[in-house]
């Protein structure tokens, strides 16, 4: 009767502990987060984005990263790509619940496909827009570190550079780190265009 007593204490301390009021707890302790990049076709029409959003938002999930764009002008359709973090339940979960809103008409988890694949990773890309004002030796490094990217340069004056730069996140990350000691003052970016590789479409 003892035994019986403590495990039942054990087992209350445990749901009191247990984190509440974020599908991120629901997963197993022991499951590690990963970054996954999904694509959502949806109708183009007011509200959807909004809706997509909110489901993120009301469940504690986290948007690294979101473009959309109308990609099928005939059809209506809007192509959304997230760049969102989780363990494999709760991406599952997050794929699941986004196949319910209505206008949606398919989800893919572009990092899934691209594993069963064989493959490392989608193809994914981001364009940046970078500013560097600077004179002297701190100029002529910004502009050969630039080219060494394969930055091109779109405005320029004696006193400033601003850079256009596409090409993966780490990549662009990488360059913006560089620049932040030789003058960077201001970043724009797109978010991540992604698609899996080869012949087959979404």
């Amino acid at each position: 009767m003892r035994a019986l007593s403590k495990k039942v204490i054990h087992r209350m301390n445990a749901q009191h502990l247990q984190p509440t009021g974020s599908a991120y707890f629901i997963a197993k302790e022991t499951a590690q987060p990963e970054s996954h990049t999904l694509s959502v076709l949806v109708d183009n029409e007011p509200g959807v984005l909004a809706r997509v959003i909110g489901l993120f938002s009301g469940r504690g999930y986290n948007i690294d990263s979101l473009t959309v764009s109308e990609t099928e002008h005939e059809r209506h359709l809007s192509r959304i790509t997230i760049a969102t973090r989780g363990t494999p339940h709760v991406l599952e979960q997050i794929r699941n619940q986004l196949e319910r809103i209505v206008p949606v008409h398919r989800v893919v988890d572009l990092t899934v496909v691209a594993k069963e694949r064989g493959q490392e990773r989608p193809l994914e890309r981001e364009l940046a827009l970078v500013k560097v004002v600077g004179s002297g030796d701190a100029r002529v490094e910004a502009l050969r570190l630039a080219e060494a990217f394969r930055a091109n340069v779109i405005d320029a004056n004696t006193e400033h550079f601003v850079f256009e730069l596409t090409g993966r996140v780490s990549k662009v990350e990488q360059f913006i780190a560089i620049m932040k000691p030789l003058g960077l003052t201001e970043v724009c970016r797109t978010g991540v265009a992604a698609m899996t590789r080869g012949p087959e479409a979404m």
